[in-house]
């Protein structure tokens, strides 16, 4: 009576008029619904942790949908049933795995300080999955729940403490609907003409769980056996929308009744580990996890059954080009553990991302998602800027990017490999384009130069500084060690050399149409010399030293990177207009 007291009080709340703070009220109806739009945070964030964890975590066998598919489906996985024979007692129920659920080990300030390091900007964690236990502490579900049996606590509370204490954004899962709830089970023997499961266990659960823990995103699950007008699905959100203490900040899912996927709601799901063919029109995400068998802990694990850490930042990488978020899952033990191998997944993309998140956190699809080179290329943008990821590294020393475009007044910056438009570079690592301005590099080329393995050399009015190699026109040099090209300004160097130069008892010089091979630095043109080892210049042809290019050069061999008008930084990959590379 108490509970159907408190519905009310809350119903009545969801319909008093009120006005949020964005100045529109949402009506309970999808066209209104539809309409709102996401709160930005979400976009910007990219990638999150997906985290199952509940009762099913003590059999640990199969996934997380075992009691269905020990006592569910018909007829049952026989796989399931021998389980249950070899290893329990005759009458072993289901429920009898709760107090079982011990999650002695659970230290959320680990887990958070795990999902910290992974680079992930929001978690969310399973409040309550099919078989209807909450980890949290709901008096609509009475004795089965995280605070009545098992841990003895409340696993929702505890780690949106944690989490938010590292500045992470907090979600929770919930199913509509519960396998073996009776009021659900009468309801759905109804056809969902009675709405009992809905009025008496889920809505006031629901709004329950809103006003209490205040979470920035529900990820609704479970509504596929019954249409959204059975769930109240309209009405729960227009109250989240407009009333609720989250309204300016929550985000939702698709999954709020049979037909809603990829239709309404927040942002869209489609399905477990949608992966779309196409940019597509609306904001979604891919939800994937690490054990491909399983969303929930699986004893019976195998190395093999699960991604690797490059598969992951593959998934990371195309999914975040297509335009979606990333919501990667692990299901920790029942007594409070996150595995280790799901541990160093985490803390490997964390790292990944620490260099390039950049490519990564706040970026928008470009208008080329995906280039199909000698090597796969995704790109991403963000304002000005363009980021190309290379998913392998090369078979051959010889790769082709056509689709970015790069202008006089590129900028690149922080990167290792760059090159220029129409470039062509062969055995080296960093190049740049004319008139480009390049910090935090190390070798830079001369115009029209063709070059293999050579080391410092810069371009026609290009500004380098920190680098150790580069000279100027008309400039006589004497116990030097690397030089450059015509009309280079050049700061923080030590070595110069130019036209016409004279220069004695260095290591690195060399004229026009000079070839060298078996040297390290270069310098400019007409350039005689004598007793040095290395050299090269405009139109020179030199080998057996680092790095060398410009524009219409040509290189291999390197990692590639630069865009139209584009400031690069933190990244590896990204090239220029019909590079190759």
């Amino acid at each position: 009576m108490f509970a159907q007291a408190n519905w009310v009080c809350l119903l009545l709340a969801a319909l008093l008029i009120a006005i949020p703070a964005s100045g529109t009220r949402y009506q309970a109806n999808w066209e209104s619904l539809d309409a709102r739009p996401l709160p930005t945070w979400y976009d910007e964030a990219k990638f999150g942790i997906f985290v199952h964890w509940g009762v099913f975590s003590v059999p640990g066998f199969e996934s997380e949908w075992f009691w269905w598919h020990w006592q569910g489906q018909n007829p049952p996985d026989p796989k399931c049933v021998k389980y249950m024979l070899d290893n329990y007692p005759p009458g072993f129920s289901y429920p009898d795995f709760a107090p079982q659920f011990h999650a002695q080990f659970f230290d959320p300030d680990d887990w958070a300080d795990i999902f910290e390091a992974s680079g992930a900007k929001y978690v969310v964690l399973t409040a309550k999955h099919h078989e209807g236990f909450t980890t949290w502490p709901s008096s609509y579900s009475w004795n089965w729940n995280s605070v009545d049996t098992g841990p003895h606590r409340d696993l929702v509370g505890d780690l949106a403490e944690a989490v938010r204490n590292r500045s992470l954004h907090y979600g929770l899962y919930n199913s509509l609907y519960e396998w073996f709830n009776p009021l659900y089970l009468a309801d759905k023997k109804n056809n969902f003409t009675t709405q009992d499961f809905v009025l008496k266990k889920l809505l006031p659960e629901l709004y329950d769980m809103v006003l209490s823990y205040k979470p920035e995103l529900i990820w609704s699950d479970g509504d596929w056996e019954a249409p959204d007008t059975y769930w109240n699905s309209t009405e729960f959100l227009a109250w989240l929308y407009n009333d609720s203490p989250v309204k300016d900040v929550i985000v939702t899912n698709d999954r709020w009744g049979a037909g809603c996927y990829c239709k309404h709601g927040g942002y869209y799901n489609c399905a477990d580990k949608y992966t779309p063919g196409e940019l597509p029109k609306h904001k979604w995400e891919k939800c994937q996890s690490v054990d491909t068998q399983s969303w929930g802990y699986r004893r019976t694990m195998r190395l093999s059954e699960l991604m690797d850490l490059p598969s992951i930042v593959q998934d990371l990488v195309q999914t975040v080009a297509m335009g979606g978020n990333y919501l990667l899952n692990v299901g920790p033990t029942p007594d409070g553990m996150i595995p280790p191998v799901f541990e160093e997944r985490l803390r490997g993309i964390g790292a990944w991302l620490e260099v390039n998140g950049e490519a990564i956190y706040s970026s928008k699809p470009w208008r080329l998602q995906t280039e199909n080179a000698t090597v796969p290329v995704w790109y991403t943008s963000k304002y000005s800027s363009v980021f190309a990821v290379f998913m392998t590294k090369p078979t051959v020393y010889t790769f082709h990017l056509s689709e970015p475009i790069t202008a006089e007044s590129t900028t690149v910056s922080g990167v290792e490999p760059i090159a220029a438009e129409s470039t062509t570079v062969s055995g080296v690592e960093p190049i740049t384009a004319e008139s480009t301005t390049v910090s935090g590099v190390e070798p830079i080329a001369a115009e029209s130069t063709t070059v293999s393995g050579v080391e410092p050399i810069a371009a026609e009015s290009t500004t380098v500084s920190g680098v150790e190699p580069i000279a100027a026109e008309s400039t006589t040099v004497s116990g030097v060690e690397p030089i450059a090209a015509e009309s280079t300004t050049v700061s923080g160097v030590e070595p110069i050399a130019a036209e016409s130069t004279t220069v004695s008892g260095v290591e690195p010089i060399a004229a026009e149409s000079t070839t060298v091979s078996g040297v390290e630095p270069i310098a400019a043109e007409s350039t005689t010399v004598s007793g040095v080892e290395p050299i090269a210049a405009e139109s020179t042809t030199v080998s057996g030293v680092e790095p060398i290019a410009a524009e219409s050069t040509t290189v291999s061999g390197v990692e590639p990177i630069a865009a139209e008008s584009t400031t690069v930084s933190g990244v590896e990959p990204i090239a220029a207009e019909s590079t190759t590379v």
